[in-house]
């Protein structure tokens, strides 16, 4: 395992991109940075952290040979490595907050953000970013964001949770590459947030309804059981669950 760390970066993300494109990057390099000043969230959202607090890093995932319709499995593993590391700290009520929202006690302490690149022999290079709330107190005006030491109410050691991480997702990539994701599903599936739950939710264009969440397709849509007992499966940021 390779780990790159740097003091201050625009985003770890672009980093390791950057690198790519200059020389050859070992499978499974790491880069972590105890600033990042652009990170990103899904659709391009901004991610903002207290520099030295938490944990922003980025994982590169070569020679994986996903089929392009089955490349969630990835999002998968990763949500549910976090999930575990969570677990070994003994965070309670951890849930996984579709697509990549990581929760804890209903409060967001972290998230994911995957960049895939198809080669032309069909090759698919993936970088992983994961921003994890760790030391952090104020979160003003954010209500629904908390961190873990505010949760247990203690200091963790932010090189321990980043090694955990890597080791379950190791574990976890290993299972993908030999084509036995059953398990990874059903742990991602048993820690949805709000799953079999009345919800509301809003669509993109801005009307609200109801709808029972349940499960997520292996293309990474989210089925919802409709008012009139339809299921329908909306895309990323097709549909927001309010809560």
């Amino acid at each position: 395992m390779n780990i790159i760390k740097l003091d201050a970066i625009n985003s770890t993300n672009d980093y390791l991109k950057g690198l790519l494109q200059r020389q050859f990057v070992e499978n499974f390099t790491i880069v972590t940075a105890e600033n990042q000043t652009s990170g990103r969230g899904q659709m391009g959202s901004e991610w903002k952290i207290e520099s030295g607090k938490n944990l922003t890093f980025s994982v590169l995932i070569k020679d994986l040979l996903l089929e392009i319709n089955h490349i969630f499995h990835l999002n998968v593993a990763v949500a549910v490595s976090i999930i575990e590391t969570l677990s070994e700290l003994e965070i309670k009520d951890c849930a996984i907050k579709w697509p990549n929202d990581i929760l804890a006690e209903g409060k967001k302490v972290g998230g994911v953000l995957i960049e895939n690149s198809i080669k032309s022999d069909g090759e698919i290079f993936s970088i992983i970013g994961i921003g994890l709330n760790i030391n952090q107190k104020n979160f003003e005006n954010l209500p629904k964001a908390s961190s873990l030491s505010v949760l247990k109410n203690c200091e963790f050691d932010k090189e321990e949770i980043l090694i955990s991480i890597a080791k379950n997702l190791n574990r976890n990539i290993s299972l993908i590459m030999n084509k036995n994701t059953t398990e990874i599903w059903k742990k991602y599936h048993s820690k949805l947030y709000k799953k079999g739950v009345p919800m509301p939710f809003e669509g993109k264009d801005g009307k609200k309804f109801m709808g029972i969440i349940q499960g997520v397709d292996q293309a990474g849509k989210l089925n919802v059981i409709l008012e009139n007992d339809t299921v329908k499966s909306f895309d990323i940021k097709e549909v927001s669950l309010l809560y």
